[in-house]
């Protein structure tokens, strides 16, 4: 099977993170608002659920990475879990947007909790195998960036619509409109569910990793920790995604409150997210050009500056100049969708060169369990930080107390976080050369056991 992959296989396989990005998307930039504004939870008890649901993938994530590790099927290790998880995926994502009728603050805490717990269990059982089946399709460097492009291609374009779509299906996030919050829910799970069956039914597993060892939970989990470019690849990918977590959640708090733009919000979204998509070829190249982790140091240290720099908008602030920079925001953004998941895959070929056994699922289990670790205390943190600094949505206008709070949350957090990833990418101990070199020692090594790659 050749490293090359046609560009029919790349748009199959990309348009599967459609419906990840699309119901992730939505429930960190709306979910907080809707169950403080909508359900009328206060943001202390919102957080609840968020904390809640996360913390359960603790055990769900690298069970479900074990799992796929193991699977063996007609249709490969990965591609059963796309095929079978899809539907039971795009119900529980309706789940967490009833509003059920429950008089009980206490009792409504609990459904969301329930809820919540639900939707990670079936989102695991679909996006773990999906993200695993990237270094399965192809062995080579920048050919890897490419496929991550071409699903960051999908994955930004679905960020805009989930930025965008639910507010225009919504209007404004009242008590009275949980029947619209409801509805957006069923469009959105409806297209979640499709992509994933056009990536089942676009790729093929390569056949020489269905014969490997079916590896155990603690061996994978020891090759995973001895694993170098796997640990510093997983904190820079942590770190940048925590930023995003935390910026998803906080940004419609900014537009709305400290820009008091909140009409605007879909195009100041859009503006970000197709500029996003437009630098995407861009960073893929200097990627080609300067290795992985270089681009990602200029890439972020930019977007960082940027961060920076919007806090000192308000509400004079000219839209024109809000624009131009969501504009450098969005540049920011583009690297930060392709650059730390096209490390990641990098890592599987170095445990296999140091163990000879293959552990894409606990690889993927670990940095998402990670990230939702992670996850569950900085999302939550934009619940507290708003309910300390007096946050209240039956207020007209917020007091200058939560005003603060908001700005703190959009740049000076968010910039911290990526100056750390940077310091990761900066001590990464896996390059170009050195990946290739790995490579070609692997094959020679499938060569001589009767397994061409």
């Amino acid at each position: 099977m050749s490293d090359r992959l046609p560009v029919r296989t790349k748009l199959m396989y990309g348009a599967g993170d459609i419906g990840f990005s699309l119901t992730s998307t939505i429930i960190g930039a709306w979910f907080l608002r809707y169950l403080t504004d909508v359900v009328g939870l206060s943001p202390f008890l919102a957080a609840v659920p968020i904390l809640v649901g996360k913390t359960w993938d603790y055990i769900n994530d690298p069970l479900i990475g074990h799992l796929s590790d193991r699977m063996r099927s007609r249709w490969g290790r990965r591609r059963p879990f796309l095929l079978f998880g899809a539907l039971p995926y795009g119900l529980a994502f309706v789940l967490l947007w009833i509003k059920p009728p429950l008089e009980s603050t206490t009792a409504l805490v609990i459904y969301y909790c329930v809820a919540y717990i639900i939707y990670e269990l079936a989102a695991t059982l679909v996006y773990m195998p999906y993200f695993a089946l990237t270094p399965e399709l192809t062995g080579d460097y920048d050919e890897r960036t490419a496929l991550t492009s071409y699903r960051m291609f999908f994955s930004i374009f679905a960020s805009i619509l989930a930025f965008v779509v639910p507010e225009i299906i919504i209007g404004s996030f009242d008590p009275e409109h949980a029947a619209r919050v409801r509805l957006m829910a069923i469009i959105f799970a409806a297209l979640s569910v499709a992509p994933l069956w056009i990536t089942f039914a676009g790729t093929r597993e390569r056949k020489e990793f269905m014969h490997l060892k079916q590896p155990g939970l603690r061996e994978g989990l020891a090759a995973a920790i001895k694993n170098r470019p796997f640990m510093f690849g997983t904190g820079l990918f942590l770190l940048t995604w925590v930023a995003v977590d935390i910026l998803q959640t906080s940004l419609t708090y900014f537009i709305t409150y400290v820009v008091g733009r909140e009409p605007d919000t879909p195009i100041i979204m859009g503006v970000i997210f197709i500029t996003a998509i437009f630098t995407l070829p861009l960073w893929e190249r200097l990627s080609r050009r300067w290795g992985k982790p270089k681009t990602y140091i200029v890439g972020i240290a930019f977007w960082a500056v940027v961060q920076l720099v919007l806090i000192t908008l308000n509400a004079s602030t000219a839209f024109a100049l809000i624009l131009f920079i969501s504009v450098l925001a969005g540049i920011g953004v583009g690297a930060a969708h392709v650059l730390p998941w096209s490390i990641i895959p990098d890592a599987i070929e170095w445990g296999e060169w140091q163990t000879g056994e293959r552990h894409e699922g606990m690889f993927y289990s670990l940095i998402t369990l990670a990230k939702k670790i992670t996850a569950s205390i900085a999302v939550p943190i934009v619940g507290v930080v708003l309910g300390f600094t007096g946050y209240d949505s039956a207020l007209p206008s917020q007091p200058a107390e939560a005003i603060t709070g908001i700005r703190i949350l959009t740049g000076p957090i968010p910039a911290v976080l990526l100056v750390g990833g940077i310091i990761f990418a900066i001590v990464y101990p896996l390059d170009k050369e050195k990946f290739s070199q790995i490579r070609k020692e692997l094959q020679a090594r499938r060569k001589a056991a009767g397994r061409q790659s």
